[in-house]
């Protein structure tokens, strides 16, 4: 994509304002309502396969890009209505966008752990008490022979991690409120890249299973 994007004409209508020259601003329906927006308000577009099937969160930028070179088609703008200005094209700030080719994607049966999805997973509540967690904690620590997986990381709050420590929940007493699972389906797969998801996204990621 790295050739395509010099190709692009410039994604900014330049107007000029008391004297200044604004860039980088797209307008709500084509017209000014009180003020201009930053184009790149939106940081992922959901791309799909041409059978619907989603593949990644795009940076906006790329995803324009592809709309441009007529690689692919908005299925769904962005809520806002915002529009893209050039000096000759004029595109929709895009939520969704589907592949006009479809591509081959491998079997990805294994959604990677992160911390944002670990957290997400576990409604960012702590594993043991139930209050507000800000840390992660390996259940069996890693001192302990503990793996860095789904089954054995958990949300957990500052107080809890300190009590726990290097130790066993059975030195402890303590018992988890929930048994962690790995998540799977495309909703997890997706969901490290998107936090400010649009509501649209849900009817091609479907619902999260954890």
């Amino acid at each position: 994509m790295g050739g395509e994007m010099a190709t692009l004409p410039p994604l900014a209508r330049r107007t000029r304002r008391n004297g200044r020259v604004a860039r980088g601003h797209a307008r709500t329906g084509g017209r000014d309502r009180g003020g201009t927006v930053p184009a790149f308000g939106r940081s992922r577009v959901l791309l799909l396969n041409t059978t619907f099937e989603p593949l990644t969160a795009l940076p906006l930028r790329r995803a324009v890009v592809m709309l441009v070179c007529g690689k692919a088609e908005v299925v769904h703008g962005d809520p806002s209505g915002l529009l893209l200005h050039s000096e000759t094209v004029t595109v929709p700030v895009p939520s969704v966008i589907r592949l006009h080719n479809h591509v081959r994607v491998p079997y990805r049966g294994t959604v990677p752990l992160t911390r944002s999805g670990l957290m997400h997973r576990d409604r960012y509540r702590c594993a043991y008490c139930g209050r507000k967690a800000e840390t992660i904690d390996h259940v069996v620590p890693r001192s302990r022979g503990g793996q860095h997986t789904w089954q054995n990381c958990v949300a957990c709050c500052t107080r809890c991690n300190h009590r726990k420590a290097d130790r066993l929940l059975s030195e402890l007493g303590w018992s988890l409120r929930t048994r962690p699972q790995a998540p799977r389906g495309p909703y997890w797969r997706l969901q490290a890249q998107v936090n400010d998801a649009d509501p649209e996204w849900r009817l091609y990621l479907g619902d999260a299973v954890a």
